[in-house]
Formats: structure tokens, C-alpha cells, sequence
């Protein structure tokens, strides 16, 4: 099945573009996902999933809800599913 994956801040950098799409196994989960671009993408090794879960203060999204209120790694993928992965945000006053 294919995925559209989308990156924003570092993790652009890291990629390299903003958007990629990529062929999955039928029964992959987000899990799946991230252990491939961790694996893939040098600069995103051990920046996606933390002791079995995606990393604190990073947002991935499925289709615009966020993973980890869904069942986090586990969450599982149909044909044509965007993931969104944003990295940790800091700032303000």
C-alpha cells in the first residue's frame, strides 16, 4: 500500500523535501512507518520512537489525529493514509 508521508521543521531537513510517498506492507503500522524512516534517513535515527512509543513532544498525526490517542505504534494503515510527523515545538514568553 502506498502512504503519504509529510515532514515540517528539522524534519524536512532530515528528509530533505517536504513530502514522500512510500510502499508498505499491507499490514504496517505507524510503528512500521517510523521504524523504516529512522532506518532510512541517518539524521532521523532515534529522533522518532522512544521505548515503545513515538517520542515525547513529537506530534504524528494519521489523517489529522494524532496517533498517540489512536493506539500509538500499533495504529494500523490503509492504502492512501497520511502521516504527518512534526517535531518537538519550543518557544514562547
Amino acid at each position: 500500500m502506498e502512504i503519504d508521508l509529510r515532514f515540517f521543521a528539522t524534519f524536512r531537513e532530515a528528509v530533505g523535501q517536504r513530502d514522500v510517498t512510500h510502499e508498505y506492507d499491507d499490514d504496517a503500522t505507524v510503528g512500521d512507518v517510523l521504524e523504516a524512516l529512522e532506518a532510512k534517513y541517518g539524521d532521523l535515527d532515534g529522533q522518532l520512537i522512544e521505548d515503545g512509543s513515538v517520542r515525547p513532544q513529537l506530534n504524528v498525526l494519521k489523517n489529522g489525529r494524532n496517533v498517540v490517542h489512536m493506539d500509538d505504534l500499533e495504529t494500523g494503515l490503509e492504502d492512501g493514509d497520511r502521516i504527518s510527523v512534526f517535531p518537538p515545538v519550543a518557544g514562547g514568553a
